[in-house]
């Protein structure tokens, strides 16, 4: 599997799409794979970019 968070950067808005109901994301870290996001309805996320693909909210 690829690492799909090279293009990632804090401050960015994302959805996680295996999570709908965790709403929008602020990424707050990008170390390697780790991407720690921190969603409305669900708070600090960790997310392994390996695993889930975050997908960008450009409003």
């Amino acid at each position: 599997m690829t690492d799909m968070t090279s293009f990632l950067e804090p401050g960015m808005l994302v959805r996680n799409p295996d999570a709908a109901d965790w709403g929008l994301g602020q990424v707050q870290s990008v170390i390697g794979p780790r991407v720690t996001v921190n969603f409305e309805h669900a708070g600090k996320q960790v997310i392994d970019g390996r695993r889930v693909t975050l997908v960008p909210d450009f409003g």
